[in-house]
């Protein structure tokens, strides 16, 4: 095929799933399987279509899966033993009310580790409702600082499932991603936290018949407790990766397979798992397997849109669909620009940073060389400006954006106004960083 087929095919996918996921609201799974087998005829031989479709699918989630699963469990059990509260409240003591919005800051960064986004938000919202009264701060400031807290480090730190994938799909280091991810989401997170605080100082606090907060229904756990599901697992995970860097050990050293079998993100996330269930105080087996059940259920629509999007991924890789694309780019000279400017135009125009990042993987993976990105810190960047993208203008049609409005209680102009306009400078702040990172790795 020549250029131009390979640029209207590659569009006509991309507009077809955000067609399909936004304006029509179809299945997500389906739209992305759909489009990827409609790509597939019209590039593959008919024999390998289907061989290459299940490949995708399949090794997506054996790259992925347990890492998903076991992260969600870290986060509801954070969520039902009262520990993101217990972290919520550790921070508040240490800024005191003064500082309510940088203790909520705090709070979400750390609870998004390892808990989604819009759960998080939504463990969290009363006690952000009831700072909010109790300090007299306005909720378009405490509401948006939780908010963009959680957003940075689950578009830019796995397990999330965008970042994740994405990682499956480029091929890079896991660890490397989680450790420049977490890194890359706190300037990001400052100048946002800033952003709101400024567009924010002429409101004046309101009070409203949502203010009071109940307190859960466990007692919360210590501090220091709360804190190790999230803390063991990148102990773990940083060690390796550090320990790898500076070691000259030989690759069979028995401290180096230690080190390297504990620090894979699997192991290092089912330990963060072990001491996360002494958390569970009083709880029956018949309360263990119903959270359990319910982390499962929580990540199977996950799994099934990741891998879905795995398989969009290995029809654009397996077709050479992008094979010219990779000379042109190559001459542009743009390198990390190109992920991350195709991952914006994705989120902007269809709303989910996962299908975002997952799209963009997809569609980047082919031209890594072009773009001298190839190795290993080249894949974990390129990983990170798609996650950076991802968060570009989080609007209404972004589910997490309704989340916000419904459990904050701002309107949605509000919304728009005091969270929306915040992920730019988030997104944008993530990417320079990124960009700052490609000069000294």
């Amino acid at each position: 095929m020549d250029l131009i087929s390979d640029i209207l095919i590659l569009s006509g996918g991309i507009l077809a799933i955000i067609f399909l996921t936004s304006v029509f609201k179809f299945n997500t799974f389906l739209s992305l399987l759909m489009v990827s087998l409609l790509m597939a005829l019209a590039t593959l031989p008919t024999a390998s279509i289907v061989p290459v479709l299940k490949k995708g699918f399949g090794g997506t989630l054996e790259s992925i899966g347990l890492i998903i699963i076991l992260g969600t469990i870290i986060g509801i059990v954070l969520d039902q033993s009262g520990a993101a509260l217990s972290i919520a409240r550790f921070f508040l003591k240490r800024t005191g009310e003064k500082k309510v919005p940088a203790a909520m800051a705090i709070t979400g960064f750390m609870t998004g580790l390892p808990i989604f986004c819009d759960s998080g938000f939504i463990v969290l919202s009363g006690i952000c409702r009831s700072l909010a009264h109790s300090s007299k701060t306005a909720i378009t400031v405490m509401a948006p600082v939780l908010a963009v807290s959680l957003y940075g480090v689950h578009c830019l730190v796995p397990p999330h499932p965008g970042a994740t994938a994405a990682t499956s799909i480029i091929g890079a280091p896991i660890g490397n991603v989680i450790l420049l991810g977490t890194l890359v989401a706190i300037p990001g997170i400052i100048a946002a936290y800033y952003f709101i605080r400024f567009r924010s100082r002429k409101v004046s606090f309101t009070a409203t018949a949502d203010d009071s907060y109940e307190q859960p229904p466990v007692p919360m756990p210590a501090a220091s407790l709360a804190f190790l599901p999230i803390l063991v697992p990148l102990a773990l995970i940083t060690l390796k990766s550090v320990f790898f860097m500076v070691s000259g050990l030989p690759e069979d050293s028995f401290l180096k397979i230690v080190i390297g079998f504990a620090g894979d993100p699997v192991i290092a996330l089912l330990s963060g798992c072990f001491v996360a269930f002494p958390l569970l105080r009083n709880f029956n087996i018949s309360q263990w397997n119903k959270l359990l059940d319910t982390a499962i259920e929580k990540a199977g629509p996950i799994l099934i849109v990741t891998a879905a999007g795995g398989t969009f991924g290995a029809v654009i890789k397996e077709s050479g669909i992008v094979n010219n694309l990779g000379q042109l780019v190559a001459t542009l000279g743009l390198g990390l620009f190109i992920p991350y400017i195709i991952a914006v135009l994705l989120k902007t125009s269809q709303g989910s940073s996962t299908i975002a990042i997952i799209t963009a993987a997809s569609i980047v993976a082919p031209l890594l060389d072009s773009l001298g990105l190839s190795d290993e810190w080249g894949k974990t960047l390129a990983i990170l400006a798609m996650g950076a993208g991802s968060m570009m203008l989080s609007h209404a049609n972004d589910s997490f954006f309704w989340v916000i409005s419904k459990f904050s209680g701002m309107t949605s102009s509000e919304t728009l106004r005091y969270y929306s306009l915040p992920t730019v400078v988030l997104s944008v702040v993530s990417f320079l960083m990124i960009s700052l990172l490609a000069m000294v790795i």
